[in-house]
């Protein structure tokens, strides 16, 4: 049928009509905020290259996370700032490093809040990369128990999901095995699957602290134009055990979360990543976009892209602006 019997504005002609045919959905439900944590009292330091995000430490964290329960916005995702990092990232696997502490506090204060926290030794290792290094190569096999210990350690303090963003090979499997050991057979794991050595980490690099001290991370993150790699990464970390799995970055990997939900039907997150929150957020202060229609219109791409879970900076925002409107 053509024009004029077929007239595709007829349910573009109110609101509500929109509402009423609207194909996908943005909700509070879907989204999961970072937050960075550091040690200290009263700290609330603002990380430059991201307007509104701050490294907090855990009495500050605690306020935020307070304003995040309110906002129905389920769980948060947590990476830690250590005071003292050395070559193999002990920091990361303390019993009481900085986000074991930080864990047990919001436990404590907000049982039912799912923890989500990132398993990765770069925040931790004074060279900046993600595991062992020995005459400037980045070890894979010898990273992995560490990897493990940090995950089992991050259990113990109370966290609900662990999500490792190391890009070793076998990781997932090392760290299922070692929290089933230890009687985490419950715990979720949170996978970063396909994680790319993308240009939009500066940002979060600043924020943590985490920018390799030599050389890049292109021998362990994947190269950006790669497609079907990232379906065997998928294929293989679910194959180990991942529960969830993770698309890192979002705006630039549209048509890899697609290919990702053709192919896997569990539980799938785009991380929408620094670099993206803070070119909106520039743009937006020099009065170019609109903060509030771009940001919304990014992460409602995302949802028709496929990811059933996004993790973003702007969910304060975000859930804000969703509330609102009901």
């Amino acid at each position: 049928m053509y024009y004029p019997v077929a007239r595709p504005r007829r349910l573009r002609s109110s609101a509500n009509m929109r509402r009423l045919v609207r194909e996908n959905h943005l909700r509070v439900d879907d989204l999961i905020y970072p937050i960075f944590v550091t040690g200290g009292r009263d700290v609330q330091k603002p990380v430059k290259s991201m307007p509104g995000v701050y490294n907090l430490s855990i009495d500050r964290l605690l306020a935020e996370v307070s304003l995040v329960q309110d906002l129905g916005i389920p769980g948060i995702l947590l990476f830690g700032i250590p005071d003292n990092k050395d070559a193999v990232g002990s920091g990361a696997y303390a019993a009481n490093g900085i986000i074991q502490q930080a864990v047990r506090a919001i436990k404590d204060k907000f049982p039912e809040l799912l923890v989500i926290t990132d398993v990765c030794l770069c925040e931790y290792t004074d060279h900046g990369h993600c595991g062992i290094v020995h005459e400037g190569k980045v070890l894979n096999d010898p990273t992995l128990e560490l990897l493990a210990r940090t995950a089992v350690s991050h259990a113990q303090s109370g966290a609900d999901i662990v999500a490792p963003s190391d890009m070793m090979d076998g990781r997932v499997k090392a760290i299922r095995e070692a929290l089933d050991e230890r009687g985490f057979a419950n715990i979720p794991i949170m996978s970063y699957s396909v994680k790319y050595a993308s240009a939009f980490y500066g940002p979060f690099r600043e924020a943590a602290g985490s920018a390799p001290q030599f050389g890049d991370r292109k021998t362990y993150q994947m190269d950006p134009p790669n497609i079907r790699e990232a379906l065997r990464e998928a294929e293989q970390d679910i194959a180990e055990g991942a529960d969830m799995i993770i698309v890192k970055p979002a705006m630039a990997y549209m048509d890899v979360i697609a290919a990702v939900r053709r192919n896997f039907d569990g539980p799938l997150a785009a991380y929408n990543v620094s670099g993206e929150y803070s070119m909106i957020k520039a743009a937006a202060s020099l009065g170019w976009i609109d903060e509030r229609q771009t940001t919304l219109e990014l992460l409602t791409g995302l949802k028709r892209a496929g990811a059933n879970i996004i993790i973003t900076y702007h969910a304060p925002d975000v859930a804000h602006w969703l509330n609102e409107d009901i």
